[in-house]
Order: structure tokens, then C-alpha cells, then sequence
């Protein structure tokens, strides 16, 4: 049984915070066992008193002041009392053991996880706008145009952050308020530049995604020709630099990059960065998150790329809004014209003129030097015989990037690849080249010898089209948004591939990934924002899960595990008519019924004094007030087989705006064969709006 409160949301508008969008660099993955976060509570002090208790508390295990503050590499003393220091995993040990410290957890390490799809999900540049309150949320970069640079005036008051010079970074200006970046374990990259500035190129996209200004006819290259814009053109941007190509995107950085948009001022953060996984009390992002919820602020995450499969989502904390990525009605094919008149069709992004010619054809397998270089057959670099391959194309295994760069640069006409993978988003080749799909097994279709004999021809051709593309998923999350094959803003300081020898290079890109589905929500969460600048976080979340146009289950399986509540609807989600609401102590109750005890979620919470055994007990998210449901059915009219679901009251009555409701959701469910996803919806109805919560039954292998 499952009770739920509905609120009427209020529609009078304050002065709203700054939106400030989260958004980083490059990453790779990385585990260091050397830095450690150490937690002392909630209450911050003054950053000379707090500094000096940090100091005081790394006095225990080291021998001097001067080895205590060389030790130390973040304090952090405005949202949250914790330092990141530098120990061995016997002073980490130590120190948990103090009382003053509630919690102690080794730095990880995280990776990184537009023309037409904000018209694609029903945001047109028409749209209803509040201009005055959107010029107070924050919005992006690149896309940024000096000769609008007088349409937004000076920053909102409320806006607390900063701005500096460094290195390829000239300032901020009324546009871009806000620009740092968080670096302190000490590697370097030769590619890294210790500055807000994007040097590879994921920042800029995102951030352009969700706050870019309008400009018309951006292209790649020509293609996906359209004018390209955030959800809230007129908002403001802030940059937090997180993830660096030579350390990932560390625990201490990202925590140091939260405390900062909090205190700045922020209403959404925006985070495209996946989960590391484990405890919501030793996972940096969800524990920047919980201080952020607490403080009003709605977070926004990628749900990751590691599907499609069970529990590959990241980032599924409760108190944070998770994005799948999507498709939207365009798919960019190269088309392969084979010497037999057979087309094969692939996909790729390629920039090249295609040239209406016979060219032979050779298996990268018998290109290697010899019979025994197992890297031929993937094309890998150094492992083919430039004498075998000048003047042919070369069909590849798919093993890694930069294939037809290899096979370029030692006179190759071109590269096919084959993938065993899913073929739903474009690559952008530096050289002509194509990605199958394993299965059609190219090599049969124009018999390629293996030892001896002529070779087969084909014709290269590589057209781009405009085929309805449909809904993928690369991993379960709260809501879709389109995420595959968006042209968004892109940095100048990188090639478009980031290949060695790539002379590519555009003020926009074609990139894929839950990392860019993620700020279409966070788009469309500061788009509710500038209506409702008084809204929680929670009934944000609520007016985007409650809106979201349902997906079909007949096109993916995994149905609401793969896609959510289904594809966000901005339009909709603006007037939601209904809101689930919920506090922090909402989440504290999920905690304790998940099994977390008072102790380890102070450092969360702020507190050792939670008593988790006052609770009632019960499944945790039971606790919550979430606008989705854990056991799910079709609807009264048309119960599923073997389960039935009973709603008290049928109807609901409110007499003002902000009252409150409650309801109880009764499911019974007999035994079914596993494993089994049973879908359906609780619908909640008036003249003016369609509340609905999905609700999943779901029976696990056994």
C-alpha cells in the first residue's frame, strides 16, 4: 500500500536564483587511493575557523601544523564542513575512529557520460516565455553572440559568483556569469589547461544545449542544417570545470564544485558525469546532490551509457532527476555501393565529397604484416602493411577509434567497420569510413579472398539522410530526452575527432550520449523555473515525470527500466496541474528503510542524531512521495492478468492553490513467471490536465 500527497502548485511568481549550469571537460577513469574526503558535519563556520579545525583534526595522525596543511587539498566551509587530504589508508582508518569525524571515503574517479529536438519534444522558438524571470536563470556559452550582448543587462543580485582571467579565457560577461575550475591532485595532461576553458569539447555542447542563444543556420558542415538553441535562450551560464583529461573527474573536485554553485546561487545544476557506483553515502555526486536538494535545487544527471542491460543506470539516487537518451526524426547513413549493385547501409558522419568510383577491396585481416598480428583484423595502428593497403578499402573489426585514420595515413581509400554493437548514433570519421552492423556480413556479400585470388570491387559512397529514428536507450532512468546525433556548439580547440592528423574543425558537432539528453531536461527544468521560481526541487522533478509523453514498451522491452516515465514534454510539464511534493526528511525515511543507519548518513544529513529505528518500517520507497510507483498495472478499465490495483478516493477535490491531497494505491499481484515487467499507469484527470505516474511490477530472475 502506497500513500501519495498531490499538491496544487502555486503560480505566483518572486524573484527567482540564478540557474547555473554544471558542466565539465573531458575524462578518462581512474581510481586513486591516495586522497580521501573527509566529513565533519553541517553546520560550516567561517572559512579561518573552519580551515584551523581542519588542520586541528589532521593534527591527530600527523606529526606537525606544517604536514597537517601540506596534507590538506580542499577545505570546504561553506555548505558543508569536510576537507580532501592527501593520507594513507592506516591515517584514513585513524581518523574515522575520531568523534568529531562522521564519515571518511577515498576520492573516485568519474567518466563523462541542438537544430531540431527541441522542436522534436514540443519546444518551439514560439513557446510561452516569462522573460523577466528567465534573464535570472542561467543558460550557455558557445553559442553566444556579441551583438546580443547587450539584450541581458548586468547579472541578477542575487548571483554570488566569480569570474577570473586565465589561460585561452578572457572573462565573463553578462551572458556567461560565472566560470571556474577545480584541479588540485597534481597530474597533467599536455592537452589540460588549467582553466574554465573546453578543451574537449563536451561542456560546450551540453551547456549550448540547455542555454545557448539563437543562431540561425548552424550546420556541420552543412548538415543537420537548422537554427540551433537552448530550452532558455535569454538565461545565463555558470561553468564549474570538473574532469580533466588526464585524472577523470575526481570526488574532492566535484564536491568543490558543488559547494560552489550552492553558495553562488544556483537553481538546476546540470551534471552530464556517470556514478561511480556503491553507497549513496560514499558517492560524492549523490551526497552534492542531497546538500543541494536541501538547499532548493534541482540536480540533473546522465543516467550513463553502459546499456542496454539491468542495472547499468548511474546516478539513481532518488533526490537527483536521471535522463535516458532518445532518438529524434533523424539518422545520418553512409551508403555502401557494392561491385555486385547490392547497397548496403551504414552509419557514419563524413564530410567528404563522394567520389563515383571502383575501388578493390581487403579484409584488414590479410593487411597485417603477417598471419599472426591478431591487430590487422581490427585495423589498429602500426599493424597493417601500408604495401597491401595503398589504393584499397580495408574492412575493419570494430575495436576501438581512429580505424580510418590508421588506414588513411598509409594510403587507404577508406574504412568499413564492423560492430557487433548497437548502430544508433553517428560517429564523425576524419577520413571516409562507414560502421555495419556485424550481422549483414559484408565479407560474404562481395566474397573477399582470404589468401589468394582477384580482388572483389565496390563503389565508396557516403550520403547523409533524414530516416525517422525512433526511441533507444542507453540505460534506465526517470525520463527520456533526445540524447542521439545532436548538433550543438562546439570548442575551437579541438578536432572534431580528436585524432592525431584530424584537420576537422566547426563551431558545431554532432555528439550522442545520455550526457546530452541531460541538459534537454535541465533545459526544461529551468524553463519551469522561470514560471514557478518558488517550486522545490521535488515538485519540479514531479511536473517532468507526471507530463512525459509515454513510450512504447513494443519497441523496447525493458520498457519503463529502459526509457522511464517516458519522453519529457516541456509544454506540458510548465502547467502540470498537479505536483507530488516532498521534503528532505522524505529522503531520510528512504534511507533508513533501505538500511542505512543514522551514523553513516551524516554525512548527508549533517547529523548523528537521525534514530532510524523511530521509523515505521516498510520498503523504502514507500517513503517517498515519488511520482512513480513501484508496482504497476494498466488502469482499472483494463487490469492486467493476475494483478489488481484499487484507488481511494476515485477523485480528487481542491478548493485553493498549494492544498494538499492524499490518496492510497492498493496492488495485489499473484505469482507470475520471472523474469516479468507488467506496465501500466495511475491517471489522475481533470478538463485542463493529465496527471500521470507509471506504475512497474516487476518479478527478477529468480
Amino acid at each position: 500500500m502506497s500513500k501519495k500527497k498531490l499538491i496544487v502548485p502555486s503560480i505566483l511568481l518572486s524573484n527567482a536564483l540564478i540557474f547555473i549550469l554544471l558542466r565539465f571537460s573531458s575524462a578518462t577513469e581512474d581510481e586513486h587511493k591516495e586522497f580521501f574526503i573527509v566529513y565533519l558535519g553541517d553546520q560550516p563556520v567561517s572559512n579561518v575557523s573552519a580551515v584551523q579545525a581542519h588542520i586541528n583534526v589532521l593534527l591527530s595522525i600527523k606529526r606537525s601544523d606544517l604536514e597537517a596543511k601540506e596534507s590538506i587539498v580542499y577545505s570546504y566551509t561553506k555548505i558543508f564542513n569536510a576537507f580532501a587530504a592527501k593520507l594513507s589508508k592506516a591515517e584514513a582508518r585513524n581518523l574515522s575512529l575520531l568523534d568529531e569525524v562522521l564519515s571518511v571515503f577515498p576520492n573516485r574517479y568519474h567518466k563523462l557520460h541542438t537544430t531540431k529536438s527541441w522542436d522534436f519534444i514540443g519546444l518551439p522558438s514560439t513557446a510561452k516565455r516569462n522573460l523577466k524571470m528567465e534573464r535570472n536563470i542561467v543558460g550557455s556559452l558557445r553559442s553566444l553572440r556579441a551583438s546580443r550582448m547587450m539584450d541581458f543587462g548586468p547579472p541578477p543580485r542575487k548571483w554570488r559568483g566569480t569570474c577570473g582571467h586565465y589561460a585561452n579565457f578572457s572573462g565573463c560577461n553578462n551572458k556567461l556569469v560565472g566560470a571556474r575550475f577545480f584541479k588540485l591532485d597534481g597530474t597533467r595532461d599536455p592537452s589540460d589547461i588549467l582553466s574554465p576553458v573546453d578543451v574537449d569539447g563536451h561542456g560546450t555542447h551540453t551547456s549550448s544545449t540547455l542555454a545557448g542563444n539563437l543562431v540561425p543556420d548552424a550546420s556541420l558542415f552543412g548538415l543537420a542544417r537548422g537554427a540551433a538553441r537552448g530550452a532558455v535562450p535569454n538565461a545565463r551560464v555558470a561553468m564549474y570545470k570538473v574532469c580533466w583529461i588526464s585524472s577523470g573527474c575526481s570526488d574532492m573536485d566535484l564536491l568543490a564544485a558543488f559547494e560552489a554553485a550552492i553558495h553562488d546561487g544556483v537553481d538546476v545544476l546540470s551534471i552530464s558525469i556517470g556514478g561511480v557506483g556503491g553507497k549513496y553515502v560514499s558517492d560524492a555526486l549523490a551526497i552534492g546532490a542531497f546538500h543541494a536538494m536541501k538547499n532548493g535545487i534541482l540536480t540533473v544527471a546522465s543516467g550513463g551509457n553502459d546499456g542496454p542491460s539491468s542495472s547499468s543506470v548511474a546516478n539513481h539516487a532518488p533526490w537527483l532527476l536521471t535522463v535516458a537518451a532518445s532518438g529524434i526524426d533523424r539518422e545520418f547513413r553512409s551508403r555502401v555501393e557494392l561491385g555486385n549493385g547490392k547497397i548496403v547501409s551504414g552509419v557514419g558522419v563524413n564530410t567528404f565529397e563522394p567520389k563515383q568510383k571502383l575501388y578493390p577491396i581487403l579484409s584488414g585481416a590479410d593487411a597485417g604484416y603477417s598471419g599472426s598480428d591478431d591487430g590487422a583484423r581490427f585495423c589498429a595502428d602500426g599493424s597493417l602493411d601500408p604495401s597491401k593497403v595503398r589504393g584499397k578499402l580495408v574492412l575493419c573489426e570494430l575495436g576501438g577509434w581512429g580505424a580510418d585514420s590508421v588506414v588513411k595515413g598509409i594510403g587507404g581509400k577508406g574504412t568499413i567497420l564492423e560492430s557487433a554493437q548497437y548502430l544508433d548514433a553517428a560517429q564523425i570519421f576524419m577520413a571516409p569510413a562507414t560502421m555495419i552492423n556485424a550481422t549483414i556480413s559484408i565479407g560474404s556479400d562481395i566474397q573477399i579472398p582470404r589468401s589468394k585470388g582477384p580482388c572483389s570491387f565496390y563503389r565508396f559512397l557516403f550520403i547523409s539522410g533524414s530516416e525517422i529514428q525512433d526511441q533507444n536507450a542507453f540505460s534506465s532512468p526517470d525520463v527520456a530526452a533526445p540524447g542521439i546525433d545532436i548538433l550543438a556548439s562546439y570548442t575551437p580547440l579541438r578536432s572534431l575527432t580528436g585524432l592525431k592528423g584530424d584537420t576537422q574543425y566547426s563551431k558545431f558537432s554532432l555528439m550522442s550520449g545520455t550526457s546530452m539528453a541531460c541538459p534537454h531536461v535541465a533545459g526544461v527544468a529551468a524553463y519551469i523555473k522561470s514560471f514557478h521560481p518558488n517550486w522545490t526541487a521535488a515538485a519540479i522533478k514531479s511536473a517532468i515525470l507526471t507530463t512525459a509523453k509515454p513510450m512504447s514498451s513494443r519497441v523496447n522491452k525493458d520498457a519503463e527500466f529502459a526509457y522511464g516515465a517516458g519522453q519529457v514534454n516541456p509544454d506540458r510539464a510548465r502547467n502540470p496541474g498537479l505536483v507530488y511534493d516532498m521534503d528532505e526528511m522524505s529522503y531520510i525515511q528512504f534511507l533508513c528503510h533501505e538500511g542505512y543507519s543514522g551514523s553513516s548518513m551524516a554525512v548527508l544529513v549533517g547529523s548523528k542524531s537521525i534514530n532510524c529505528s523511530s521509523l515505521l518500517p516498510g520498503i523504502g520507497y514507500d517513503a517517498l512521495n515519488y511520482p512513480t510507483m513501484q508496482l504497476r498495472v494498466k488502469n482499472e478499465q483494463e487490469p492486467t492478468v493476475g494483478v489488481d490495483i484499487a484507488v481511494k478516493p476515485t477523485s480528487l477535490s481542491f478548493s485553493r492553490s498549494g492544498q494538499k491531497r492524499s490518496f492510497e494505491v492498493v496492488v495485489r499481484a499473484k505469482p507470475m513467471p520471472s523474469p516479468q515487467i507488467l506496465s501500466g499507469s495511475l491517471v489522475w484527470k481533470s478538463n485542463r490536465h493529465v496527471v500521470r505516474s507509471p506504475v512497474v511490477i516487476f518479478k527478477p530472475l529468480d
